[in-house]
């Protein structure tokens, strides 16, 4: 944690504020471009190739590509979600460490998507001409807007937000291990369930693309693994800095409660039974009384599925 910690104290400073935020007002662009101009995905995505025959926006411009087969519903569902669990991640670990997670995983997938290219460009370029020559013969040849290779553009699309998006949903399955979320909005189950779920579903996913071929098993397993690399960084660093996380939530609840005192009682309308927040010094949390406890007990969303039952 020393690297980290000299880091943070030396480019701390330019941390971006409130990232959830942005990151979802990003990705509701990339809804509204999806819905309206569908065929704009095609141009932005992580092409190596075309990004080293000067398409260079594509570094960027893949992170507003959307996750695809949602309607209205689902996307404002998806948005506050993703939002909720990065300004906890965010509070819980402070703005810079936030930040450093979130851009490490960008930076991370770039450099999957070119060690991809690498490999097939210098080890295996027979595999890049024979699907390229099937491609070329049943499309014809690939415009250069698309990339000018019909592989590459077809293997960009293996880089996208949905292991972005799943990297933070892992890292705060770790950090809220017994947070509980609803299931298909009936069941409720721990974060860390959900996540064992999908780290087996990954790994069953990239064993079935070995036994579908070699080099398919290589593109699903550097995709995969660069994207979410920066979750097992997290994690490392979460397991030697437990001291540090701690400290941070420590001076958060300190701030909230001076915060909390200098405003009137009128004005808090909320509290938690167990942690104490209120509307006030937490205004992203949601509320609700719980109907199993004797008494009229209020509880934050953090606990209203993981307190003990007041009899």
């Amino acid at each position: 944690m020393n690297w980290f910690n000299k880091m943070e104290r030396k480019f701390g400073k330019y941390a971006i504020p409130n990232l959830p935020l942005i990151i979802a007002i990003i990705y509701a662009f990339g809804f509204l471009m999806d819905a309206f101009k569908p065929e704009w995905v095609y141009f932005v995505t992580l092409n190596p190739y075309a990004i080293m025959h000067g398409q260079v926006w594509r570094l960027i411009s893949w992170v507003f590509v959307p996750e695809g087969g949602m309607n209205i519903f689902f996307v404002l569902i998806f948005l506050f979600f993703y939002y909720s669990i990065g300004r906890n991640l965010e509070m819980a670990w402070g703005k810079f460490a936030f930040n450093f997670f979130f851009f490490s995983g960008i930076v991370l997938s770039i450099i999957g998507s070119f060690l991809l290219f690498g490999y097939f460009e210098l080890l295996n370029p027979a595999f890049v001409q024979q699907s390229e020559s099937m491609y070329v013969a049943t499309y014809g040849d690939c415009p250069a807007l698309l990339g000018g290779s019909w592989f590459y553009y077809y293997l960009s699309f293996n880089f996208s937000t949905y292991y972005l998006n799943l990297s933070i949903f892992l890292a705060y399955a770790i950090t809220y291990p017994n947070m509980r979320v609803l299931l298909m909005f009936i069941i409720p189950i721990k974060v860390k369930i959900l996540g064992i779920i999908y780290v087996c579903v990954l790994a069953f996913n990239i064993a079935l693309s070995f036994m579908s071929g070699f080099n398919n098993g290589i593109i699903s397993l550097v995709s995969i693994g660069s994207s979410l690399l920066n979750v097992l960084i997290f994690y490392m660093l979460l397991r030697k800095g437990k001291r540090r996380f701690k400290e941070i939530k420590r001076q958060k609840e300190f701030k909230k409660k001076i915060k909390e005192a200098s405003q009137p009682a009128s004005q808090i309308r909320h509290k938690c039974a167990i942690c104490g927040q209120t509307d006030v010094s937490n205004p992203s949390l949601t509320f609700r009384y719980c109907s199993k406890c004797n008494g009229n007990y209020e509880y934050c969303n953090e606990h209203l599925f993981t307190h003990k039952h007041i009899q």
